[in-house]
């Protein structure tokens, strides 16, 4: 059975890059969720028409989220709380993978420890333990999502408690075209969090894009 996937807050270049790449894998049918339903049903219409298909959806977050296995959430961490906050009934017995990263804009380059030690803590405290909430996909340009090859040269870091929750978050890393790995328990997620202002800041001062993580040896 083709599970479904919800991508929350995903008509930004993250959100879309992804959805485009599960969509693209066959493995899955994708929803784009946002708060409005037309912004959500306009990019699904452009990824659709990149793809040839009619594979991909747009709903507003709560509905993607009600009908979805799966639920990916790629917002700035500024509206994160207020997202999970609304969608915590509806997520509830259901698998969340946090993409937020706690940036302090302007300051994009410097780490920032928010008060719960990490975004994707935060999201685990604001949801409570019926939802099994993993931390992935943070160190991942969308540089790479959108126009890049088939295989991505850049691995998924992958935090969580529960162990089923972690495998799902590993299998889409390798439906997107990388490789996932299990990085512990979502307490380690401050450092890869951690990780993404120290991209930003190579990719600037080297004047590159893309600038990614790769794990050596394995």
């Amino acid at each position: 059975m083709i599970k479904t996937i919800a991508v929350l807050g995903g008509t930004g270049n993250e959100g879309s890059g992804l959805a485009w790449r599960w969509a693209k894998s066959g493995r899955y049918k994708v929803i784009i969720g946002s708060r409005q339903a037309d912004k959500a049903q306009n990019v699904a219409a452009e990824l659709n028409k990149k793809l040839e298909t009619n594979f991909i959806e747009g709903m507003t977050n709560a509905e993607a989220a009600k009908i979805a296995d799966l639920c990916v959430l790629t917002v700035p961490y500024a509206v994160q709380q207020s997202t999970l906050s609304d969608l915590r009934d509806i997520l509830q017995g259901k698998i969340l993978i946090d993409v937020t990263v706690p940036l302090k804009p302007p300051k994009v380059t410097q780490v920032n420890i928010p008060a719960g030690g990490s975004a994707g803590q935060e999201a685990q405290a604001i949801l409570g333990d019926g939802v099994r909430v993993v931390s992935a996909f943070q160190n991942i340009s969308a540089t790479h999502l959108a126009d890049g090859p088939e295989r991505i040269e850049c691995d998924v870091l992958v935090c969580g408690d529960d162990k089923e929750a972690k495998a799902e978050a590993i299998a889409l890393a390798e439906a997107a075209g990388m490789r996932g790995f299990d990085a512990g328990p979502l307490q380690n997620a401050v450092a890869v969090e951690s990780l993404t202002p120290v991209l930003i800041g190579i990719n600037m001062r080297h004047k590159v894009k893309g600038v990614g993580i790769k794990i050596m040896g394995i």
